[in-house]
């Protein structure tokens, strides 16, 4: 029986996840995801829930998702928000949202040790995303829009 409700419990937890925070990383570990050499491209957008901008222009990446959800692309969103602020604000924004994309907390708060090795003109500023296949790969700081994103994954194809 108790076997059961076990399988049931993981059951349940596949069928209505939680949240789509998949992982909270360190730096350390966060950092294969900027060198995979495959023929997938990874956009990798660099956020917070605190940062307007980065809220608006999430409906672009959201979008970027879907339409190539059937082509070799990967949308990571990597959140910037705070450790203590994930079950009360991180956690209620993407169910809220609905977002859909691969989430990653970031819980490395010593950012001065791992923002040049995202790119090394990267101030820090949010948002910011980095596009790459392969050894290509562009750096885009600030906001963007639907197109803006599209023409840095063509950069990269």
């Amino acid at each position: 029986m108790i076997k059961k409700i076990i399988i049931l419990i993981f059951l349940i937890g596949i069928i209505i996840p939680e949240s789509k925070a998949q992982a909270i990383m360190k730096f350390n570990e966060f950092e294969p995801y900027l060198h995979q050499q495959n023929d997938t491209i990874y956009v990798i957008n660099f956020w917070a829930t605190w940062c307007r901008p980065c809220v608006k222009e999430l409906p672009y990446f959201e979008q970027i998702n879907k339409n190539y959800q059937n082509k070799k692309l990967k949308v990571i969103l990597l959140s910037l928000d705070f450790a203590e602020d994930i079950e009360t604000k991180l956690k209620p924004f993407i169910q809220r949202k609905n977002l859909q994309s691969e989430i990653i907390v970031m819980d490395d708060p010593d950012a001065n040790t791992w923002i040049d090795k995202v790119d090394k003109n990267w101030s820090g500023a949010i948002p910011a995303t980095l596009v790459y296949k392969g050894t290509k790969k562009v750096f885009h700081e600030g906001s963007l829009n639907y197109e803006q994103i599209e023409n840095l994954i063509n950069k990269v194809k």
